[in-house]
């Protein structure tokens, strides 16, 4: 089971929310200037903004089960 902890957010996270943010905002920007919605290549480029950012979320928030 993940332990997610919010007090563990630090500059990592906030660069990865960008991330995420940056691949939504730049699939929609996309979509609204040249009019296509259906795009493997946007698809592509987007997937590797968002994936990154929820991975890189999850990592920065993860905590390390104490040993005993």
């Amino acid at each position: 089971m993940l332990n997610i902890n919010m007090e563990n957010m630090n500059i990592f996270t906030i660069l990865s929310g960008l991330l995420f943010l940056a691949g939504i905002g730049f699939y929609i920007w996309w979509g609204i200037r040249f009019g296509v919605w259906a795009d493997i290549g946007i698809y592509s480029v987007s997937i590797v903004f968002i994936l990154g950012g929820i991975v890189g979320i999850l990592l920065s928030l993860y905590e390390q089960p104490a040993e005993q």
